[in-house]
């Protein structure tokens, strides 16, 4: 059986054009593999806090001792690491807010990106602590901005999982969605396709 972990992160929640194309992804999955389960995580709706001196020194081990509040921020660190954990594939629904990642999706990293848990450094570098599995990023954007340096996001989310060793990060893209209603349709049109290819690629690498 396959568990895939779906994070959604639209403020639109399922209506949003990143979140319909991550479903149709898990749908066509599950299509081939009826088994499939699928924990989602709705950073929007019920989201990760953002960090403060509190919480942050829960997650980063620089408080001597922890009071009730932060054991419970610890404790749901662990949970959300261990889903990561037990995931067999990462699937994240990723709009582009102001050329960046939303902030609920910044969050759920501050919480989980945990060193001597996630990574460790060493002598010779970083070293992640989380087995390689394939992660598929479905990002919508506004205008076309895929390739260009302002855009951060794809850089950000290969540089964090890479970081706590997951490697196999892949974009499907849908861009120029506020353009005009035939560019929306065109680019949808060729993520589906996009979307269609990454479902046969990973059951070629399955078999």
């Amino acid at each position: 059986m396959t568990r895939i972990l779906y994070l959604q992160s639209s403020l639109f929640g399922e209506d949003g054009q990143s979140s319909r194309m991550a479903r149709t992804f898990i749908d066509g999955y599950r299509q081939r593999h009826p088994d499939t389960e699928v924990v989602t995580r709705d950073l929007v709706a019920d989201g990760v806090p953002h960090l403060d001196l509190a919480r942050a020194g829960a997650l980063r081990g620089f408080s001597e001792s922890l009071d009730d509040n932060q054991k419970a921020v610890l404790a749901h660190s662990d949970a959300l690491v261990q889903e990561l954990r037990d995931a067999d594939l990462v699937v994240i629904g990723m709009p582009m807010y102001n050329f960046g990642a939303p902030t609920q999706f910044k969050a759920w990293i501050d919480h989980i990106a945990r060193a001597g848990v996630t990574f460790k450094y060493t002598e010779t570098g970083p070293v992640g602590l989380i087995d390689d599995k394939p992660v598929r990023v479905f990002a919508a954007h506004g205008g076309v901005h895929a390739g260009q340096p302002y855009e951060t996001t794809t850089a950000f989310v290969k540089q964090i999982f890479g970081f706590m060793g997951i490697q196999d990060v892949r974009f499907v893209y849908a861009e120029g969605l506020n353009i005009s209603d035939e560019v929306k349709r065109q680019a949808l049109a060729r993520a589906d396709a996009e979307t269609a290819a990454e479902l046969t690629a990973l059951e070629t690498a399955e078999a």
